[in-house]
């Protein structure tokens, strides 16, 4: 806090009252509004935050900026009287004032407006970085969000972006005849996907509950309760490490349709995207990093069990320990390997030889890498699944959904008997759900943030985050927090 600032707070409350106190002001046009309208001597009532100011004896040009736009303001002594005049030039940058007066066009051609009044409603104690030319310190931007979005103007474009970006995805979805539904965040058996759950417990029940780590389970529950078409946008939450493309807590798309296959998910994800970038973005190509690309052709399809056998030599029908020890002596490692290791080391070797200016489908998994998938009818050891890289990072995961209840449990259980990030506790109550009848489905999700982060050319999840999870400013050994 600055100590002037806060004893002019202190004067001004003696000489003129409290500004906090005040609660309704008659805004009665945003800023941007103000500029679009613009009429020579109409009459002006707008607040915002004071951005600059810049004085001439009896006058001074300022201006004021709300999550809109900026417009300039004059204040003249003559017009408002020596008392008022004074009192506005005591203001400080970062002020939130209203102001009331008369439009008109400066001989440069500036909308401005010829303040008659104004009224102090929230006094700035502390000095803004750098005088509004912009936040630079990548910790500091992170950690304090709501200064980076006020001094760096392209950051609030950014996240008023994502907000559209959110909103046309719901409006997408609803056009193709899906349902938004809400699921509960508090499980009290993690499910759904790989990754290591957050734990809590609930007192009054005295049970260990856990974050969700994907809503999927429930979502098929719908399926079984007889909607045909659902969709979720959630929130997720993996006890894992911060990277820039993790962070702990994220905001997933998952959606399921009925009487159908994966393949319908290749076709929406396709176009979802495409769509995106045409109508929310203008453009048909995206930019990420030195990459150009190009979402006007059809995106491509390749083969992972091709793949693996061309690269190590990896047979369909090899059992998951030759598979691993195959892995294993190709990349010379030593040592175990879990089921969320050999996904991450898929991955990367995707990330690496296929970061390429097109997207692209990675399709046929394995069967036992995709425990809830179904497996095609003329393979049993091949999922039908696929995954969606974009640049080479993981956007979208889909597959026919396994509604088999006795092959599901069973599936389960060996999975559980491999995977060290979950508890050792099958979830029977979905069991049981499959028992009543699944229709055949598909499901698809689709990670927000990696989506947003394409979209918009930002190379770590912190940039399109709001307020992203940070080591403790205390804490100084480590990565870095905003690493």
């Amino acid at each position: 806090m600055n100590a002037e600032k806060l004893e002019k707070l202190k004067r001004f409350q003696s000489d003129h009252g409290n500004p906090y106190v005040e609660t309704v002001y008659d805004k009665t046009q945003s800023i941007s509004d103000l500029r679009d309208a613009f009429a020579e001597g109409k009459q002006a009532l707008t607040a915002g935050r004071m951005m600059t100011r810049r004085g001439h004896g009896k006058s001074c040009f300022f201006h004021i900026g709300d999550a809109t736009g900026t417009i300039q303001g004059y204040a003249r002594k003559d017009v408002m009287g020596d008392e008022l005049f004074d009192l506005f030039m005591g203001l400080d940058l970062g002020d939130i004032i209203g102001i009331e007066g008369e439009m008109f066009m400066t001989r440069t051609g500036e909308p401005t407006i010829m303040i008659k009044s104004f009224k102090l409603l929230s006094k700035m104690l502390h000095d803004l970085p750098e005088k509004w030319h912009g936040l630079t310190d990548v910790e500091t931007r992170f950690r304090k969000r709501y200064v980076d979005l006020l001094a760096n103007r392209e950051v609030a474009q950014l996240f008023a972006t994502r907000s559209r970006i959110v909103s046309y995805i719901r409006s997408f979805f609803e056009r193709e005849g899906f349902m938004e539904v809400e699921t509960p965040m508090l499980h009290p058996i993690p499910g759904g996907a790989a990754g290591r759950p957050f734990i809590t417990h609930h007192n009054a029940l005295d049970i260990d509950i856990y974050m969700r780590i994907a809503p999927e389970l429930y979502l098929k529950r719908l399926l079984v309760g007889g909607y045909d078409r659902v969709y979720e946008i959630n929130r997720s939450f993996r006890n894992e490490g911060l990277s820039v493309k993790h962070n702990p807590e994220f905001t997933m798309l998952e959606a399921y349709a009925t009487y159908c296959d994966y393949t319908l998910h290749m076709r929406m994800t396709e176009e979802l995207i495409r769509s995106i970038a045409r109508d929310v973005l203008n453009t048909d190509k995206l930019v990420f990093g030195d990459k150009e690309i190009d979402l006007s052709q059809p995106f491509k399809v390749l083969s992972l069990a091709d793949t693996l056998k061309e690269e190590f030599g990896i047979a369909y029908d090899d059992s998951q320990d030759v598979f691993i020890d195959k892995m294993k002596d190709k990349l010379a490692i030593k040592g175990n390997l879990s089921r969320m290791q050999i996904l991450n080391l898929i991955e990367d070797l995707i990330e690496e030889k296929f970061f390429g200016t097109s997207p692209i489908f990675v399709t046929d998994y394995y069967t036992w890498m995709s425990p809830l998938a179904k497996a095609k009818k003329d393979n049993q050891y091949i999922a039908e699944r696929f995954e969606l890289f974009v640049a080479g990072m993981e956007v979208a995961n889909a597959y026919s959904e396994l509604n088999d209840p006795i092959e599901q449990k069973e599936r389960l259980l060996g999975k559980m008997k491999t995977e060290e990030e979950l508890p050792k506790k099958l979830d029977e109550d979905f069991i049981e759900a499959l028992e009543f009848g699944m229709p055949p489905a598909a499901g698809l999700g689709i990670g927000i943030d990696r989506l947003v982060m394409l979209l918009l050319n930002k190379t770590s999840i912190k940039e399109v985050i709001l307020f992203p999870l940070l080591r403790p400013e205390t804490d100084k050994t480590g990565d870095s927090p905003a690493g």
